[in-house]
């Protein structure tokens, strides 16, 4: 449609000297679309008067498109080892556009999360600190597996506040099984010393929630768990829906890597640091090693990948924390 109304308005200009011998591809795309006043079409005319003295060839070049001002990281982030070669030179923070939070940027990109929603971070210290993370990624791959803090942020943001109930109930679901409800027997042989080592660890966790909440928990020797009172069932989930949603996050992540409600609220409430919660958590494990040695490729491995969850959700928890 367009190459007829461009043939007909030229020959009435002056048929004898103009003609119109080609039209360049896509200009039909631009048919039956609305004009504005201002420039908007993505093609512009021109004659190559360099190759064809005469003017009577017309064609139609496609502006080059503007560079994008963010970045989204795709789905696979969250789950995939390798997303991706990088693609950035340098990377900085600033204030996030509408003036709440901060902002990562690569180069002139803007960080954005895996549902293209602008990755804005509650304190500066976090955006510097996922910065940090970006700033690590080596030229040959983008590896998400070494960037925890992001992956936490995205969840705070896009998961958070869409299943919030979703992730108490889960974490409630749970509760009466907690690892330090779980007590090894001390009348066999074979536990006695494992019973020992939990008595000496972690009742003292265990006095602290009863001062903390106002109930004694209960410890059982049954795989299936036991039942706590409602009273302090009803007390630690009002802890979870007080939380903001970087708290929860953070807390939900402690809770999945240690098997522990209670051990995470206690680094929530910083009762624990970071290596006493993970001597809790390996206790029994820890103790097998010793005695009968540790299996190289699989307890160094699960070593290290505890220490990183417990790790980066504890630091979350502080970085995100508003002074």
């Amino acid at each position: 449609m367009v190459t007829v109304i461009l043939k007909k308005t030229l020959n009435s200009l002056n048929p004898n000297s103009i003609l119109l011998r080609s039209l360049s591809s896509t200009a039909t795309a631009t048919a039956g679309q609305p004009q504005s006043d201002t420039i908007s079409s993505s093609f512009t005319f021109s004659s190559d008067d360099t190759n064809n003295p005469n003017g009577d060839e017309i064609y139609i070049k496609a502006r080059k498109p503007a560079p994008s001002t963010s970045v989204t990281m795709p789905m696979s982030f969250m789950t995939g080892s390798v997303v991706g070669k990088r693609f950035y030179k340098q990377v900085t923070t600033r204030p996030a556009d509408d003036g709440v939070g901060w902002s990562v940027m690569l180069d002139y990109r803007t960080l954005k999360t895996p549902s293209k929603r602008p990755l804005k971070c509650s304190t500066l210290s976090l955006a510097k600190a996922i910065a940090a993370e970006w700033e690590f990624q080596l030229t040959d791959g983008i590896r998400p597996f070494t960037m925890p803090l992001m992956k936490l942020a995205c969840t705070a943001l896009e998961r958070v506040p869409l299943i919030r109930p979703k992730i108490i109930d889960s974490l409630m679901a749970r509760f009466n099984q907690d690892l330090v409800f779980c007590r090894a027997p001390d009348d066999n042989v074979l536990t006695s010393g494992v019973h020992e080592l939990q008595v000496k660890k972690i009742d003292p966790l265990l006095k602290w929630v009863e001062s903390e909440f106002g109930f004694k928990p209960v410890v059982y020797s049954s795989f299936f768990g036991g039942k706590q009172e409602d009273g302090l069932v009803k007390a630690v989930e009002n802890v979870l829906k007080k939380t903001n949603d970087n708290e929860l996050a953070a807390i939900d992540a402690l809770a999945s890597a240690s098997h522990s409600l209670i051990i995470s609220i206690a680094i929530f409430r910083g009762r624990l640091q970071i290596h006493e919660a993970i001597e809790l958590i390996r206790l029994e494990e820890d103790m097998q090693v010793e005695k009968w040695g540790l299996v190289e490729g699989g307890h160094d491995l699960d070593v290290a990948d505890l220490k990183v969850q417990i790790s980066s959700a504890a630091v979350f928890l502080g970085l995100t924390k508003q002074f």
